[in-house]
């Protein structure tokens, strides 16, 4: 059965139709999974959703929330790619978002304890400088980590 990836754009911005440094970064790595028979199925602009803040897999009581179908989306794929910029010498706060709502798997496990993240994998698709995207990266992973993903070696790629 071949493999599967869903990306996350974390741009700070809405797409309106326009593509953003983190789609071109995620372009890339769709060129390299697909040398690697993977199928980037989808890419999600997190900031065309409402999202809200909060640690659970839904905030939405009378809001909207639109985690829950991404959540669902995310874990239906083998690979995530996590793509988003460096905004002032970090990953932006649309990533932490993200970060944040994937801190329920932490308390969603299943029989064996195992988080609903349990043998997929993450990768990074970071836009900015090298000393900010190693700094962003290690962010991302321990979080990712902490949340069940696995990161494989050489996850980090980022301009």
């Amino acid at each position: 059965m071949p493999l599967t990836a869903i990306a996350l754009n974390c741009s700070l911005k809405k797409s309106l139709g326009e593509a953003s440094s983190t789609d071109a970064m995620i372009a890339v790595l769709k060129e390299h999974l697909a040398e690697q028979d993977v199928e980037l199925a989808e890419t999600i602009r997190i900031a065309d959703y409402n999202v809200p803040p909060g640690v659970t897999s839904n905030e939405g009581e009378g809001e909207g929330d639109d985690w829950p179908a991404i959540r669902e989306k995310i874990l239906s794929h083998d690979i995530l790619v996590f793509g988003g910029p460096i905004w002032m010498g970090q990953i932006g706060s649309v990533a932490k978002r993200v970060l944040e709502r994937m801190d329920a798997f932490t308390s969603e496990t299943d029989g064996q304890g195992r988080m609903p993240s349990f043998g997929k994998v993450a990768i990074a698709a970071i836009v900015g400088n090298e000393d900010g995207a190693h700094w962003s990266s290690a962010q991302l992973f321990q979080s990712l980590n902490d949340t069940g993903w696995t990161i494989p070696a050489g996850a980090a790629c980022y301009w």
